[in-house]
């Protein structure tokens, strides 16, 4: 058997380790430089890096080189009150070298007589600041120069240097990350007022970077019901779902979601065992479902907007196998509090949305009258983004064949424009009733605005159809003008609002009669079909007129959603109301 290389030559290898700690990117390469090339430097038989876990009761063992099969299990985890070497350094922060068998073994009671007769242990730190230790281990009697102890020493604490340089890395990385999500998640939770999509985007946002599986549930006439579940394996979605429709949580449980949802304070099981599992099940199948899960650990989080708790998120770690810390706790409480907020707002744009929509329903009409000797269609379509506006329009079919027909648009959009407009209809028609002139009408509209004070601003084109006289006069506020198109495809052109649009005060209003014979078709449209971004709003209008004019042919409904179709920008973001009228022989 050989002996040590001469002094130089390990101090030499021992420079170079300790060059190596400086590049080392993980702790694993930074116990192998230790324990392998460590080891090879000074001639170890037996090299072991132990790291002191977060507790600080216990140590784990890192790296290993030289062990017999069986010590990485052994020694994988121990006290730190142990009567072993590395504890001991642990323990105190200083060197400790033991020389001769029976002087190990007698200091050492736990450590294994396998024929060491010297012992190094360095501590990885100093003071309170330890945190770990590095053992070389020789099976002959070794006198250790003071140049390779101090060479020892600079190794131990180039060692604790790269692991805290790391552990910070990591730390950074991982603020870095949490950061990220939070902006990623505020982004998303920002993108949609739809409260199902906002349900959905909070389970599928920590699925699987934080989480194997989240499911939210929210409070639902007295019940918690799981309303959205991600997982990473889409075939436990169900299952997840099914275990919470199956065996609702307890309401009475001293843990859990109703624990969470009365307290408000979040629950932490950092590890989920089959103990817990078999006591929180109700029956067999109960623990089966839940075992198949594959739970491992889990936070439950409530969900608190406005100071009223929605309902709790409940993030688990299944086949990852991570294990939750209080960091993760206080991230998925960082969300919930995000998600809360906009599941509240997603809420109360969905209720609004949903009275805003009724509203417009109610008011709108479903069909318009089958007007004997008329052929009659409108169109409608919502802005994308609300789905709720001010447009409206309607046709009251007279006793003596004639028509009122009558389209306009409330600025503004919502469930006040949407009020004003139904408003707006119906005085427009109850007006008409008691005198169904333009004049008329938009007189007693001008009076109802200026006494009521409405700070509304509306646009009106009335028209009184009378086939008995083949004509039709016209009252305009504000309102862009019909296209006209005569049976021989003639374009017949109208003035433009010959007055101010309804609510700035009474006006003198006129009127605009023009002929109205067989076959001529009239298309009446709100601003949103014309009105493009840099464009006069009369090119908008050619384009209806060519498009009338060029679909004439076609039967009413078939032509008003052609030209719809045609001249309408779906990149607005405006209502359309399309209504047309065509004298039948």
């Amino acid at each position: 058997m050989t002996g040590p290389l001469p002094l130089p030559d390990r101090l030499t290898r021992l420079a170079r380790v300790t060059s190596e700690l400086v590049d080392a990117r993980t702790v694993e390469e930074v116990s192998r430089a230790v324990v392998m090339h460590g080891a090879e430097a000074v001639g170890a038989a037996l090299a072991s890096m132990t790291l002191v876990c977060d507790d600080r009761r216990t140590a784990r063992l890192v790296a290993l080189s030289g062990g017999l099969a069986g010590d990485e299990e052994r020694w994988s985890t121990f006290p730190v009150s142990a009567d072993l070497p590395a504890a001991e350094v642990i323990r105190t922060g200083r060197r400790l070298v033991v020389t001769g068998r029976d002087a190990i073994l007698a200091r050492f009671s736990d450590v294994p007589a396998r024929g060491l007769e010297t012992l190094v242990t360095l501590p990885l730190g100093s003071g309170d600041d330890v945190i770990g230790s590095i053992t070389l281990s020789f099976t002959e009697p070794r006198r250790l120069e003071d140049a390779e102890i101090e060479f020892l020493d600079i190794l131990g604490n180039a060692c604790a240097q790269s692991i805290g340089r790391i552990a910070a890395q990591h730390e950074a990385a991982r603020q870095r990350a949490k950061l990220e999500f939070l902006a990623q998640a505020a982004t998303e939770l920002a993108s949609s007022l739809d409260y199902q999509a906002t349900l959905a985007r909070v389970a599928r946002l920590a699925v699987p970077t934080f989480a194997d599986w989240c499911a939210i549930d929210l409070v639902d006439d007295g019940r918690l019901r799981r309303l959205s579940v991600a997982h990473v394996d889409p075939a436990k979605v169900q299952l997840a779902h099914d275990l919470a429709e199956r065996y609702p949580a307890d309401r009475e449980a001293a843990h859990g979601a109703w624990q969470v949802m009365r307290t408000g304070r979040s629950e932490l099981i950092a590890e989920i065992t089959d103990d817990m599992l078999t006591a929180g099940a109700v029956d067999a199948e109960h623990a089966e479902i839940a075992r198949a899960l594959h739970l491992r650990s889990a936070v439950t989080v409530p969900l608190v907007a406005r100071g009223r708790i929605l309902g709790v998120m409940t993030w688990v770690a299944a086949e990852s196998e991570r294990h939750y810390t209080p960091d993760d706790l206080a991230l998925a409480e960082e969300l919930a509090q995000r998600a809360a907020v906009s599941l509240d707002n997603a809420d109360l744009h969905s209720q609004t949305l949903a009275a805003a929509v009724q509203l417009q329903r109610a008011v709108l009409p479903d069909a318009l009258p089958a007007a004997h000797g008329w052929e009659l269609a409108h169109h409608y379509s919502p802005a994308g983004r609300t789905e709720v506006g001010g447009d409206f329009y309607d046709v009251i079919e007279r006793d003596d064949g004639g028509l009122v027909l009558f389209i306009g648009d409330v600025m503004g959009r919502g469930v006040e424009a949407a009020a004003a407009m139904a408003q707006v209809r119906a005085a427009v028609r109850a007006y008409a009733a008691l005198d169904p002139r333009p004049r008329a009408v938009l007189g007693h509209l001008d009076e109802m605005f200026d006494h009521y004070g409405s700070e509304q601003l509306v646009t009106l084109l009335y028209l009184l159809v009378d086939p008995a006289r083949d004509e039709a006069v016209i009252g305009n506020a504000g309102h862009p003008p019909p296209v006209l198109v005569r049976g021989d495809g003639t374009l017949v052109e109208l003035p433009s609002a010959d007055g101010p649009p309804l609510g700035v005060g009474i006006q003198e209003r006129s009127e605009t009669v023009v002929a109205f014979t067989v076959e001529d078709t009239l298309i009446a449209f709100t601003d949103g079909l014309v009105e493009r971004r840099g464009e006069d709003i009369t090119e908008g209008q050619a384009r209806v007129a060519c498009a009338a004019q060029a679909h004439r042919g076609k039967p009413l409904a078939d032509a008003v959603a052609s030209l719809v179709q045609q001249v309408g920008d779906p990149s607005r973001d405006d209502d359309i109301a399309v209504l047309g009228a065509r004298r039948l022989a």
